[in-house]
């Protein structure tokens, strides 16, 4: 396993659409142990994505479980994920990885079903609501080439600098 460098803002593989996954084999496997190895030696990250290390597979990994008081499904790979039903709004704040001087207020779904396959390509359906709704939203966009950023309220009044706490 290895720890993979991580792409930041403003690198331009970040606004890459990712591409199916379509084999299903060791070399998968192997990335995605160096991908939650990664994910791992971060600063507390719930989730990763795999263009964040400029893969431009769909796949994603999340554990909200080492959050106190969310509900959330323990360790999640996911290899293709969509959405397929989704409900509510609420306004949060999110970071990020690969933006990581900044933190935002984003509207997303309070609650979704989502569909996806698991590591050895078997179909998973899950339901996610709150706290990991929003971190697989979060990561999810990293597919499609979007950053929380992308996604903010207002770059005027919602964006944060981690530093000072202060609005930009």
């Amino acid at each position: 396993m290895a720890i993979l460098p991580i792409l930041r803002l403003p690198d331009a593989r970040l606004k890459q659409v990712s591409e199916p996954v379509r084999e299903f084999d060791q070399a998968l496997l192997d990335f995605i142990a160096d991908l939650e190895e990664t994910r791992r030696a971060g600063p507390a990250a719930v989730g990763i994505a795999a263009p964040q290390v400029g893969r431009h597979q769909r796949i994603l990994i999340l554990d909200c479980s080492g959050r106190p008081k969310v509900r959330a499904q323990g360790r999640l790979v996911l290899v293709n994920p969509e959405i397929v039903h989704w409900e509510g709004f609420a306004i949060g704040r999110e970071g990020c990885l690969s933006v990581p001087d900044f933190t935002g207020n984003v509207i997303r779904a309070t609650r979704l079903q989502l569909q996806a396959q698991d590591p050895g390509g078997a179909p998973l359906t899950l339901e996610m609501e709150g706290f990991e709704a929003r971190a697989f939203q979060h990561e999810l966009d990293h597919l499609d080439g979007l950053l929380f950023i992308d996604r903010l309220v207002s770059r005027r009044t919602d964006l944060f600098s981690r530093k000072s706490g202060l609005s930009r």
